[in-house]
């Protein structure tokens, strides 16, 4: 069965472009309460009035979205955001974690200022994120925390150094809290996709396997969500490719991965 969202309340990050901006306009489709976090404010108005149109004129359908501006990377921003949701909507159900960047940042010149950026944002801004909901969440004995996190967060690419890096990190930070928060009734969903057509992949040169559109992509988690998986990863093709390189010894991954640079 599908969830009813109607009576849910969601807070999104990184909603201003790409899977957050996909998941915002199908939550919205179904009813959910909505707050969403970007540092732009403009851009999250700008957003909300699409939805609003959206919406209009479809029978029994009311849209109740929140502009929460915030940067991700400063935990006072972020409590700020979760409070100002939490105080229009009374609660928060569902953290949807997916604010993130990417570079491209080879090994051969690696540059650690544009790591820190990559790690700050992708994972110090998740648990700034985390931080700013769970409190009520464990006081409720409810709540449900998703991460977008990456295919590439189970073995390193060439040239995505930080990128992996950070997603490893954010798979292995929520997996971390799922251990520690589901004996106290919150479920934790750390999401795996492949290559989605968002501005982190827009103007590659490099073919990319399995590309789903953004809208696919969004209705895919959702009913990840839906069905409180611990772990999804797809496009399932390119998943267990990615699972058999898990596998392999590091001559023959290395070999494999040398060749298949999805980064110009």
């Amino acid at each position: 069965m599908k969830m009813d969202w109607s009576d849910k309340v969601v807070l999104i990050t990184g909603a201003s472009s790409g899977i957050g901006r996909a998941l915002a306009f199908e939550l919205a489709r179904r009813g959910a309460k909505l707050g969403f976090v970007a540092r732009r404010k403009d851009l999250l108005e700008e957003i909300i009035g699409q939805i609003q149109a959206q919406n209009n004129g479809r029978e029994g359908t009311h849209v109740d979205v929140l502009a929460a501006p915030a940067d991700v990377q400063d935990a006072r921003s972020m409590r700020a955001a979760a409070e100002q949701v939490i105080s229009t909507f009374g609660r928060i159900d569902v953290l949807i974690a997916n604010a993130g960047i990417g570079v491209t940042n080879s090994g051969a010149d690696l540059d650690a200022t544009k790591l820190a950026e990559v790690i700050n944002v992708n994972v110090i801004g998740a648990a700034n994120s985390v931080g700013a909901v769970l409190p009520e969440m464990v006081a409720r004995g409810s709540g449900h925390l998703v991460a977008i996190s990456s295919l590439a967060a189970y073995r390193g690419l060439p040239k995505s150094a930080a990128y992996c890096a950070s997603k490893a990190a954010v798979s292995a930070m929520f997996e971390s809290l799922r251990l520690d928060v589901g004996p106290r009734g919150i479920d934790v969903t750390i999401i795996h996709p492949g290559f989605i057509k968002t501005p982190l992949t827009a103007g590659r040169q490099a073919r990319l396997p399995y590309l789903l559109e953004v809208d696919e992509a969004a209705k895919k988690i959702i009913a990840a969500i839906e069905k409180r998986k611990k772990s999804f990863a797809f496009p399932w093709q390119l998943a267990t490719v990615v699972r058999a390189g898990m596998l392999m010894p590091n001559f023959m991954y290395d070999w494999i991965a040398r060749r298949n640079s999805y980064r110009e």
